[in-house]
């Protein structure tokens, strides 16, 4: 399990990951920094976004029985939906916006709920304790879900799955630290060292309107 200290110190934490097809497991130890907005600003760059309505959220999580974890909403809100590195997708559930996270949640869920699908995952798609909500995407074929505490108590995780590949991997962190190990460099199933040589960058996903 992740071991969780003062902000901004690194710690260890474990990742597990299982092969659906021959169910092997297998746990990789990572280095952990607990994430702070300020933090992945000074890798990813100033947010342009910065949206303040929590109408569009409030919507979304009453449509889902879900409330989302406080730093992804966080992040979400000051950048918008952006391509990180011409690699992750990330999206706001603003509705004015062509890319939505809402729209794409609601695609997600479809498509991992089929039964060809659900196999490759851990834990079904849903909002109930333990299950996993589609967050995020990549262009190299990656999802990302966050994973629904079992307890009111219990932690936010990460789980990546390959899409072309029957693997998962499940991550100790919440959203914003797997998000700043991955603007570091570090492979958290998705490695960003191919796509940003020159460090991290995003831009606003075509036809996005932002203020």
């Amino acid at each position: 399990m992740a071991t969780y200290g003062p902000r901004g110190v690194e710690e260890a934490f474990t990742c597990t990951t299982v092969n659906s097809k021959t169910g092997i497991r297998s746990t990789r130890q990572k280095d952990l920094v607990v994430a702070t907005l300020p933090e992945i600003t000074a890798l990813l760059g100033e947010p342009r976004f910065n949206w303040s309505d929590p109408a569009p959220w409030i919507e979304l999580e009453q449509e889902l029985g879900i409330e989302f974890p406080a730093d992804f909403r966080e992040i979400v809100d000051a950048y918008g939906s952006i391509e990180i590195n011409r690699q992750l997708y990330l999206k706001h559930p603003a509705g004015h916006l062509l890319h939505s996270l809402g729209e794409d949640i609601r695609g997600d869920l479809e498509l991992w709920r089929e039964e060809d699908m659900a196999e490759f995952l851990p834990s079904p798609v849903g909002a109930n304790p333990g299950e996993l909500m589609p967050v995020a995407s990549a262009t190299t074929g990656e999802a990302v879900f966050l994973c629904i505490p079992d307890t009111p108590s219990s932690s936010w995780r990460v789980v990546v799955q390959e899409f072309d590949s029957p693997a998962w991997t499940l991550y100790e962190m919440t959203f914003s630290e797997w998000l700043l190990a991955y603007l570091k460099g570090r492979d958290v199933t998705l490695c960003s060292r191919n796509f940003a040589l020159d460090g991290p960058v995003y831009e606003f996903l075509p036809s996005t309107t932002h203020r």
